[in-house]
């Protein structure tokens, strides 16, 4: 659903522990930057500096300013709390549908076939270009058609929300190296206790 960017990024836990999560979607990703969980370690948007090093590696050449940033945090908090109320089984709250349909009508990047002779447009793209297309995949991601792949981790202890991008619409764990290890180290002390 991300047009082929890479999802997914690391985390580290408050006892040091880091593990790759991958939410299953760009904006996903975007709205774990720090605006979900109640972990310090996970903001990443301290600057514009970081904001463009986040963009970079999604949307390769993107420029960034200042208010970028603001309008990146706006963004990211709407998505965060779809993607929780979803997770819960509840829909968005309106004013958060608000805030991404306004990033989503405004244009994003535009696709370029490499190869040509002219430059039609801008070389680079601008943040709110990148936000906008963040904003696009998230309305198509809460959309009716994909809104039941989005879910919760199984574990009990563990509160991430993801979307379910597997062919057999199957995945139970935040990620298999975490959550689902530890599931896995449970069932076999249980097999072996009885």
């Amino acid at each position: 659903m991300s047009d082929a960017r890479p999802t997914g990024q690391n985390f580290r836990a408050t006892d040091g522990h880091s593990w790759f999560f991958d939410s299953g979607a760009t904006a996903f990703d975007f709205a774990y930057t720090g605006a979900m969980g109640d972990n310090p370690l996970w903001e990443q948007l301290h600057s514009p500096n970081d904001l463009a090093a986040w963009l970079d590696e999604r949307f390769p050449g993107t420029d960034t300013t200042d208010r970028d940033l603001v309008d990146a945090r706006a963004l990211r908090a709407a998505i965060a709390n779809a993607l929780t109320a979803t997770g819960r089984g509840a829909s968005p709250a309106p004013a958060d549908v608000d805030v991404i349909n306004l990033f989503a009508a405004t244009p994003d990047i535009p696709p370029a076939l490499a190869g040509g002779t002219r430059q039609a447009g801008r070389t680079r793209a601008r943040a709110g270009q990148a936000l906008s297309a963040m904003a696009r995949e998230a309305v198509g991601l809460f959309g009716p058609e994909l809104r039941e792949r989005i879910r919760p981790c199984a574990a009990d202890d563990c509160g991430l929300v993801f979307f379910d991008e597997s062919r057999s619409n199957n995945r139970r764990w935040c990620s298999m190296k975490r959550c689902g290890n530890r599931a896995k180290v449970r069932a076999h002390r249980s097999r072996a206790a009885s």
